[in-house]
């Protein structure tokens, strides 16, 4: 545990609340979110969390700095499967992109919530049993397991437990209503689909913790280092996402790395464990190597991708997958941000996901491919 001063937690949650508030403002008018906007505000939340480990690094010293550092990273590379999923639930309920922003913030706000009490939770178990670090190994394992043998779970937005339980506490209409979740009908108070996507993002933060939550562990105990680490790869999902959705697929080796840095972590857990539970001679993996490899493993996987491009995609300036989605940008579609959502969407938004909670069917090249879930 490293000795931090109160006043640092204060400059957290401050930068943290703050920075909410300002994007909020940002983006009150619902709008297509472009390449460039998203670049820009991606940049603003990676500067956040560097200014954050400087002083991580400044007041509770090196050790503490590189394991804020290392945590940070780690999440972030692992949120990218999150990203795939975003995907595929805004292309599963049809949501027109100028209100996906309103729905991952909202998610964001509850990830930092519900993760928040993972760690803690977590910190406190690891604190008194540390045997427990042979189970979070054992998940990892798995889950390393399930990315290289392409075992994902398949994950069907509309039968998720969440939505299932929103739709049985109150009526979901069929249509969106702009970016109201509640709207009157008949009198009564109906919900509209932007509320069960959103349920559906939550549900999906939730399984995503698995991994996470153990993965972060392994590289700290410390309750500040792990939740503030956490909290700005948190914060930077949204931009990424609008940055980068179009263009996932061409990372394809991305997967691969992950299931490396995911089996790595896991041994980094074994021979903590083993230290702390079997004997003082086992060696523990520091810090600096952790986040050595993690760096190295994603750098090989980003430059394999783009040197190996996918099969049939290869001297393609735009992956299939990219049509319609918030990467259009990138690849100069200017034009059609500046029109709004395109007329799929525009249909999407009137249509809106079937009240039995399943899609009605869409044109193969309007659904999102199934995501890397791990």
């Amino acid at each position: 545990m490293h000795d931090v001063p109160l006043w640092l937690w204060m400059v957290f949650v401050v930068t943290v609340l703050v920075s909410l508030a300002v994007d909020l403002l940002a983006h009150r008018q619902a709008h297509v979110i472009g390449f460039r906007e998203a670049a820009a505000w991606s940049g603003v939340w990676v500067g956040l969390a560097i200014v954050f480990g400087v002083a991580v690094f400044l007041v509770v010293g090196t050790a503490a700095g590189v394991e804020y550092t290392t945590a940070w990273l780690l999440e972030k590379s692992l949120s990218v499967d999150n990203l795939f999923v975003f995907a595929l639930i805004f292309g599963y309920f049809k949501v027109p992109r100028a209100y996906q922003h309103r729905v991952l913030f909202l998610g964001v706000l509850g990830a930092l919530i519900f993760r928040g009490l993972f760690l803690a939770a977590g910190v406190a178990v690891v604190s008194r049993f540390s045997a427990v670090l042979f189970v979070f190994a054992a998940i990892l394992f798995y889950s390393t397991y399930k990315i290289l043998k392409e075992e994902d779970d398949s994950f069907d937005p509309g039968r998720s437990i969440a939505v299932k339980l929103l739709r049985k506490i109150v009526p979901v209409r069929d249509d969106y209503a702009g970016t109201h979740f509640f709207v009157k009908e008949a009198g009564r108070r109906v919900a509209t689909p932007l509320l069960a996507v959103v349920a559906a993002i939550e549900a999906a933060d939730l399984v995503f913790a698995v991994d996470s939550v153990p993965a972060v562990l392994a590289v700290s105990s410390d309750a500040f280092i792990v939740y503030t680490s956490n909290a700005f790869a948190i914060l930077g999902l949204r931009a990424l996402y609008f940055m980068l959705a179009g263009l996932l697929d061409r990372f394809h080796y991305l997967s691969k790395g992950l299931a490396l840095i995911l089996a790595f972590i896991a041994v980094k857990l074994i021979l903590q464990a083993s230290h702390k539970t079997i004997s003082k001679a086992v060696p523990e993996i520091p810090s600096p190597l952790s986040l050595a490899v993690i760096v190295i493993v994603l750098a090989v996987s980003v430059a394999l991708s783009m040197l190996r491009p996918p099969p049939g995609q290869a001297g393609s300036t735009l992956p299939p997958a990219a049509a319609g989605t918030p990467a259009d940008e990138a690849a100069g579609a200017t034009a059609g941000e500046a029109a709004g959502p395109t007329e799929s969407e525009a249909a999407g938004s009137a249509s809106g996901p079937h009240p039995s909670g399943h899609a009605p069917p869409a044109d193969p090249h309007d659904r999102a491919d199934p995501p890397d879930a791990r």
